[in-house]
């Protein structure tokens, strides 16, 4: 019964954190992802960004993933990364203050109760912010859960004296590093340093454990971290390998030099906080509250040591997991299929931040498009040289190779985009996946337009049906300007990109002021577009009438036809539409209809 009841305090105390961990996220998800912008600028905005995310994951765990999973989609280098994980492990320790000082000190009526039923009543109404009704009830069942585990462990002292194992050998040293272990254990079988924290201050606060064993138990239970991303890494490139392995490096460097130096930053700990965590009383507050300090100092100082050093640990990263094996991974990639490697079963922990994710990928899939629209260009300009039959055949298997390879991009994203859908999220979020996918299909449409166009060209050549060079001069400015348009896409679908520079956040407020100069840029294309596709077909009607050659002449209208609708997709990606919701993301996605 004993066994059952601490079970279930933890089971809710979990269910509490990850309900409170989505409330935050979707009340602060577009704030988080703005933030996540700033976090490659430099290894200071770096750890604070982690700090930050983490803070409102409320799992290091979970946002290492992420951070694994943004390198190696690209959105981050191996040193940015570093920055960003130091963060992580103070952002875990948020939580643990949060237990310490609230948690041991007010009863469950006062606090867990009235939390669950505010929370409740906040989370069924219409009020756009009832996500801040959900953090209340994942706060209350978060406390509540820590009330049943530390009332369960009350007896645990009648089956097993823990604290003999101070007195065993080397006294407190010995339990130190039995602590050290047992909490690395635990952290890895609970997945949550977290949860693993406040049950290491509920067997302390019950004197089931001695302090000194807990302080080690917090020690070890920072070294089970890293465990999902290294499984995460396993499916991704060499550089997510690099980044798990700065995960790991990090924590067990920090144990190696924090087993030696706890007692005397313990004592550092009671000269900060009030209390004594050593008094013989019972159920004595002061121990969660140090075994706080004791967290955030030791991660504090760990970051502190490595701070001044990313660029050398990054270069140890990069010796022990060299730069040669990317450059086969590359070599490997370019024959391999399209594939997106995720974990649902993590990523479900941080649901806002997947997005990014799939914007990054879509951002890839945008420059594909540009690049086999390029190809096509560059064969059209030396369509009259020997070579034109040669070229336009190499032209129709290259392009039939990328559009097979963005239609797995289609596949694979969308699959990725229905995931993300399937979790609770904010309703701006929603619209925004389903925007996402919509840019998938519009992305590979164009792929097919490309391919098609460059079997139109290879046409022309293979039955001489060549253009004429007044045709070709009348062309490929037309070209030209499609050309930059899917150039202006692909900046505006770049996280690089300044936001200044893209399309506005809210169009419902828009004004010519307003507008980015992507946006601006945009717009005249479109019309220029629009112009020079209606004076083509004009002359190509004109030189039908002529007698010139009509299967040529067909040939050319229906290559302008194609052309254009190019242009229509990137106005549709790129262009207001004031009937549809507006999201204020990262990318800015707006979709809509020529105005």
């Amino acid at each position: 019964m004993l066994t059952l009841q601490m079970l279930g305090g933890l089971c809710m105390f979990l269910f509490g954190m990850k309900t409170m961990s989505d409330g935050l996220q979707k009340s602060t998800g577009d704030k988080m992802r703005k933030a996540l912008n700033f976090m490659t600028s430099n290894r200071f905005i770096g750890v604070f960004t982690g700090f930050l995310v983490t803070a409102i994951i409320q799992s290091s765990t979970a946002f290492s993933v992420i951070v694994v999973s943004f390198v190696n989609a690209g959105l981050m280098n191996l040193t940015q990364s570093i920055g960003v994980i130091l963060g992580t492990n103070i952002g875990t320790t948020l939580t643990a203050w949060i237990i310490s000082i609230v948690g041991f000190k007010l009863s469950i009526d006062s606090l867990a109760l009235p939390a669950i039923g505010i929370g409740f009543i906040i989370s069924i109404t219409k009020w756009k912010y009832r996500s801040i009704g959900e953090f209340l009830l994942g706060f209350g069942f978060l406390f509540l859960g820590l009330f049943y585990l530390t009332s369960g462990m009350a007896n645990v002292n009648d089956i097993f004296d823990f604290s003999a194992i101070g007195n065993f050998g080397g006294g407190k040293i010995f339990a130190i590093l039995i602590g050290a272990g047992v909490g690395f254990i635990m952290t890895l079988i609970i997945n949550s340093s977290t949860a693993s924290v406040a049950l290491i201050m509920a067997l302390a606060f019950q004197d089931i454990i001695v302090f000194e064993m807990a302080a080690g138990m917090i020690l070890g239970s920072n070294l089970g971290t890293p465990l999902n991303a290294v499984i995460a890494s396993l499916a991704g490139n060499i550089n997510a390998k690099q980044t798990a392995l700065v995960h790991v490096l990090f924590n067990v460097i920090g144990i190696v030099w924090a087993l030696p130096m706890l007692i005397p930053m313990l004592k550092l700990v009671q000269i900060i906080l009030p209390g004594d965590p050593w008094a013989a009383i019972a159920s004595n507050e002061a121990i969660p509250l140090h075994l706080a300090g004791l967290h955030t100092t030791y991660n504090i100082i760990n970051t502190l040591l490595f701070l001044p050093f990313v660029k050398q640990f990054a270069n140890l990263i990069t010796f022990l997991l060299p730069e040669k094996q990317i450059a086969l991974e590359k070599e490997k990639d370019e024959i391999e299929h399209y594939k997106f490697s995720y974990l649902s079963a993590i990523d479900a922990d941080s649901p806002e931040l997947n997005i990014l994710r799939a914007e990054k990928e879509i951002s890839n899939m945008a420059g594909l498009v540009s690049l086999m629209f390029a190809r096509f260009c560059a064969v059209l300009r030396i369509l009259h040289e020997d070579t034109a039959k040669e070229k336009t055949e190499e032209l129709c298997i290259e392009l039939q190779r990328k559009e097979e390879f963005i239609d797995e991009m289609r596949e694979e994203l969308t699959n990725f985009l229905i995931e993300c859908s399937k979790i609770k999220l904010c309703s701006a979020s929603e619209n925004r996946i389903s925007y996402l996918m919509q840019v998938v299909v519009s992305l590979e449409s164009m792929s097919d337009e490309c391919y098609s166009i460059s079997r139109l060209l290879e046409k022309s050549v293979s039955k001489s049906y060549l253009f004429k060079d007044t045709q070709l001069d009348d062309l490929i400015p037309y070209v030209g300007l499609v050309e930059e348009f899917l150039v202006v896409l692909e900046k505006q679908l770049s996280p690089n990109t300044p936001a200044k520079d893209k399309a506005p956040v809210n169009f419902r407020a828009f004004s010519s002021k307003q507008a980015g100069s992507l946006w601006v840029r945009a717009s005249e294309l479109e019309k220029e577009i629009d112009k020079s596709r209606k004076k083509l077909q004009k002359l190509g009607r004109q030189r039908l009438e002529a007698g010139e050659n009509v299967r040529t002449e067909l040939l050319f209208i229906d290559i302008v036809r194609r052309i254009e609708k190019l242009g229509d997709y990137c106005y549709e990606i790129t262009g207001p539409n004031k009937k549809l919701p507006i999201l204020g993301n990262v990318f800015n996605f707006n979709f809509g209809k020529k105005a």
